[in-house]
């Protein structure tokens, strides 16, 4: 914050005005000087937050979608609860996903003293921010999506049990964005270092 003032101060712009006025190409400076003085473990630990929370919410929320319309279609038709099953294992494996990219992220934290002032330091609470957003948001959108198709799976199945395998197979697609989503992220992580013991 010290940073931040000072640099406003010399350029003849007040804090109060870049609040208002951001857009401002005096306030630039004001702004990179702000974004600069957050300490890089902050970035990372809300990267690694973001990756397992928003997959844990997509999870949820496919199978609150699946679950339900599962439950509603099983009492016309009670044979299909148990082999619609696997489209709740395809939605908690989205969680699972982000759970194992957060433990591979987390293990490219640790602590050194002077650690977060370094180019590397900086680079690397970008880079695990950047992944926790990618694997969070892929995940939750891949929990959506499998949950609309595992809905759709248990509806369909419930009128003709013929078309079970066939939505099976988009199903599995769906589920196959989340993935995605973690190879991207264990590769944006890849180089990150933040002091970890190797």
């Amino acid at each position: 914050m010290a940073i931040a003032a000072a640099s406003s101060a010399s350029s003849g712009v007040s804090a109060g005005t870049c609040l208002w006025f951001w857009f401002l190409p005096t306030c630039l400076g004001y702004y990179a000087d702000l974004f600069h003085s957050i300490n890089p473990y902050l970035f990372a630990y809300v990267g690694v937050a973001m990756a397992i929370g928003l997959s844990v919410l997509g999870a949820a929320w496919g199978i609150f979608i699946t679950g339900a319309s599962l439950v509603g279609a099983s009492v016309r038709a009670p044979r299909i609860a148990s082999k619609n099953l696997v489209s709740v294992i395809f939605c908690e494996a989205v969680a699972i996903y982000g759970i194992i990219v957060a433990i591979v992220m987390a293990t490219r934290i640790g602590y050194q003293p002077g650690a977060d002032k370094s180019a590397l330091a900086a680079y690397s609470g970008y880079a695990l921010f950047g992944a926790g957003l990618v694997v969070g948001w892929s995940n939750l959108v891949c929990g959506l999506s499998v949950g609309v198709a595992g809905s759709s799976c248990a509806l369909a199945d419930a009128q003709n049990a013929t078309l079970f395998v066939k939505i099976l197979v988009v199903e599995i697609f769906a589920s196959a964005l989340g993935l995605f989503g973690v190879i991207a992220g264990i590769l944006m992580s890849a180089k990150a270092d933040l002091g970890a013991a190797r």
